[in-house]
């Protein structure tokens, strides 16, 4: 019997896109295993393959079934999302891996700026100085331009438009705070974006339309705390709130949804779908947080232990590095500040520079003295920053200029290109 033939599957990340050929028989696991393998996720939890079903909703791919058994459009390459599903409750204590940390910031940063999380005008220019900070590093106001950021996405459309403000002005604001982030590596800058993204009422939420008994169209809210009822007009604050540890059971019989709470006391919420599969969509959704909750309230598996061991070294040799690397910049910036003072003092006119008949004495005279000063600008590097200088000739006729592209070189080695 011939071997059924390979379909082709297409996984888009936050940043990139992958390629795999499946089987007939391949689960939704074996997919989702060979996509955390390529990029190097290990905390797989928060994660899960989305697609667009037949009939145009997006699903989340189910892990133990047959990929062809599932809604999937069956096209000539199967379309898959890999996207964060579930959230952390602390992002500054839970995530652990820099690539973890790279999809939510992206996949957080696309939300906020398409309007999907609203953002007020002020943390959005704060978070998008924190994005210019991420993915350029430190603000330097030489290369950095007026202009620069035309290309970017800054801000929501909502917030651009919302003041007379031109996207000068705008860029102006967030160079301001830019400027401040001086110093803050890329990862900890896209952290300090999620710690401030994680405060917004609407982050992390998954919203379904729904009905109560008296018809009435509400909202329900799923995220890592609990479940909440939003008036239709208001996705912001919460009606009614059902913490986690106050919910005793949920179940759904046809579109029919029940919330019970632990208190005997309080009456049951019930609400209604609008079809069996969005009942069916929640419900999963509130089994993955639920379990995340209670996990989070028990001690570090050994895998999750090992796991921040191993971040914890690798974020104490970066730091290392970075220390080693500010310390190259505090003395570039020092060999800097000298070989302008002679720059300047040579080239300050003197008696000998007017006498025409003494100009070949002068100019040994000073290329000595410069020699000697420049040698002992050196004694503030050590022998590899030196090795690094000293081919930039800085004897030679010119030699502020030859010393300028020496310092760039070792700046340049410091971290700042």
């Amino acid at each position: 019997m011939a071997p059924s033939p390979d379909i082709n599957v297409r996984v888009t990340t936050m940043d990139a896109e992958l390629e795999f050929a499946i089987q007939s028989n391949t689960t939704g696991k074996q997919l989702f295993d060979q996509v955390v393998k390529t990029i190097g996720l290990r905390e797989i939890w928060y994660f899960g393959l989305q697609y667009t079903d037949t009939k145009g909703f997006p699903t989340w791919l189910k892990l133990n079934k047959k990929v062809l058994s599932q809604d999937v459009k069956k096209d000539s390459t199967l379309m898959f999302k890999f996207r964060a599903k579930f959230y952390p409750e602390d992002v500054g204590e839970e995530i652990i891996q820099d690539v973890t940390l790279r999809l939510f910031y992206l996949q957080v940063k696309d939300a906020i700026l398409s309007d999907e999380v609203y953002c007020s005008p002020e943390t959005s220019v704060l978070l998008a100085s924190f994005a210019m900070q991420a993915k350029y590093g430190d603000y330097q106001p030489e290369t950095h331009k007026p202009g620069c950021l035309t290309a970017d996405r800054l801000l929501p459309q909502r917030v651009a438009g919302q003041f007379k403000m031109s996207s000068d002005d705008w860029e102006k604001r967030i160079m301001t705070w830019w400027a401040d982030h001086r110093g803050t590596s890329r990862e900890q800058a896209m952290l300090e974006y999620l710690k401030l993204a994680q405060d917004l009422e609407m982050y992390g939420v998954n919203y379904f339309e729904i009905r109560n008994k008296k018809g009435t169209d509400l909202y329900l809210g799923v995220d890592a705390l609990g479940l909440n009822i939003y008036e239709k007009s208001d996705k912001l604050s919460p009606k009614v709130g059902f913490p986690w540890s106050e919910i005793r059971n949920i179940s759904f019989n046809d579109k029919k949804f029940v919330i019970k709470p632990i208190d005997k006391k309080a009456n049951d919420f019930v609400f209604y779908a609008p079809r069996l599969r969005i009942n069916k969509r929640i419900l999963a959704l509130c089994m993955g947080n639920h379990e995340l909750y209670m996990r989070r309230r028990k001690p570090d598996t050994i895998e999750v232990q090992q796991m921040k061991q191993q971040a914890r070294e690798e974020r104490a040799l970066k730091q290392a590095e970075q220390e080693r690397l500010n310390k190259v910049r505090s003395k570039a910036q020092s060999y800097l500040r000298i070989v302008f003072e002679i720059s300047a003092s040579d080239e300050s006119p003197t008696t000998a520079d007017q006498n025409a008949s003494e100009d070949n004495l002068t100019h040994r005279k000073s290329s000595s003295s410069t020699s000697y000063r420049i040698e002992a600008a050196f004694h503030v590097l050590s022998a590899r920053e030196y090795k690094v200088l000293k081919p930039c000739n800085l004897e030679q006729d010119g030699g502020a200029k030859a010393d300028l592209q020496g310092f760039c070189t070792l700046y340049s080695i410091a971290g700042n290109k």
